[in-house]
Parts: structure tokens; sequence; C-alpha cells
């Protein structure tokens, strides 16, 4: 009993207990701020300091990022190199709007980030024979990432070619929250959206998201399947 009591009383507490989390699970992390960020940008998105918000966001979201593959077996050195060069061209593109190849540069480079990140999750999915929580979290988490990735690929389209997309409201610039809910109906493959991808490099990129949406999911789903039989099996 006394042996009990003393685990009990080891056990993380505070700011240990939230570092633990983070070492044990940052997949639970990056989509917990991935999905917050979601939340927010209704709110945020209209408002002049709106974009700093966003821009915030996405510091914490490649910060993690970054902890996440170093759990993978994805190159920590190549996801530094590709996500803070992003990042700063962000904040760039924040402070000089009208700067349209800064802004391509900083969206296109977050797309390819972002795509790197969720390509060491799904390797770290699929290293070994066991699934533990974080593997769990690491499966929405690469959906997420996935998310985020053709939503900044989308954007740089449609800096570099305007009138990309159309919608209800006619041809012209979409809003970020705009073309992250387009982005989650192609990589969903429901197809409920009220935005349409009419210029080629924009209907390229769409079809290759509902492709990738659909090998995710068969990925993820034989996975499981696979883990299920093995393990009848032994």
């Amino acid at each position: 009993m006394t042996k009990v009591w003393y685990e009990l009383d080891r056990r993380p507490t505070g700011v240990r207990y939230w570092a633990a989390v983070v070492r044990k699970q940052p997949s639970a992390i990056l989509v917990g701020i991935q999905l917050l960020a979601i939340v927010l940008l209704p709110w945020v998105e209209s408002e002049t300091w709106g974009r700093a918000v966003i821009t915030s966001l996405s510091l914490f979201a490649v910060t993690f990022g970054i902890w996440v593959v170093r759990s993978t077996p994805a190159l920590t050195r190549l996801a530094l190199g590709i996500g803070f060069p992003a990042f700063l061209l962000e904040v760039w593109s924040v402070v000089d709007r009208s700067n349209v190849p800064v802004n391509f540069a900083a969206h296109l480079l977050l797309a390819i980030f972002y795509m790197y990140v969720a390509y060491g999750l799904v390797a770290y999915m699929f290293a070994d024979t066991w699934v533990t929580k974080d593997e769990l979290f690491a499966v929405g988490a690469a959906f997420t990432v996935l998310l985020f990735g053709f939503t900044y690929l989308f954007v740089a389209i449609q800096t570099l070619e305007p009138g990309s997309f159309d919608g209800h409201t006619g041809i012209g610039q979409k809003s970020f929250l705009e073309l992250l809910a387009f982005s989650a109906a192609n990589l969903t493959s429901v197809g409920l959206s009220d935005i349409g991808a009419i210029e080629p490099h924009a209907r390229a990129a769409t079809i290759i998201e509902q492709l990738g949406g659909v090998l995710y999911v068969a990925m993820v789903i034989s996975r499981l399947v696979a883990l299920t039989v093995s393990r009848a099996r032994s």
C-alpha cells in the first residue's frame, strides 16, 4: 500500500504534467492547435489584427510540427529548413501585403512544410506493428495538417493567379477560411462547398487533394485492419 501511494505522489502535476504530455503525445497538441485555429478564424479573420493572430498560430503549428517530426522517421533538419523560413516570409507578408513574390513564397513554403509534416506522421504510423496513443492522435494530426497544407497551396495559387477560384461572392480573392472550407470538402470527398476551382493550376491542385484524401483514408483503414487481423492470429 505504501508503495502504491508513493507512486501516485510521483505523478507529474501542473507544468510538469503538460511537459510530459507534449513530450509523449505531440501529435495531440498539434491537432489541438489546428482545431483552435479553425475555431478562431471566423472571429479574427475580418479584423485588422486578425492576420497577426493567424500568423502567431502558424508559428505554434510550425514549432509543434517540427517537434512532431522529431518523433517520426522524417528528417528534422529538413523540417527546420522549410518551416522557419516559411514563417519569416509569412511575417514579412503581413508587413508588406502588396508584395506578391513574398506572399507567394511564404504560402508555398508553408504548404510544402505542412505536407512534409504529414509525410512524417504517416511514416510514423507505419513504422512498427504497435499502435500507441500518440499514433492514434497522429491519424487526426496528419489529416488536419494536410487540410492546412492544401489551403496554403490554394492561397499561393490565387496570389500568383487571381481569380483562380469562384464562389457565391463571384470570382475574386477568397479568404483563408473560404479556402480552408474548400480544402476540407476536397480532402473528405464530401463535395459540400460553394467554392470551385476554375483556373488550370487551381483545378490540378484540387484533383491532387481529392485523390490524396481518398488514398489517406484507404491507407489508414487498411493499416488498422491489418493490425487487428495480426493480433487476432497471435
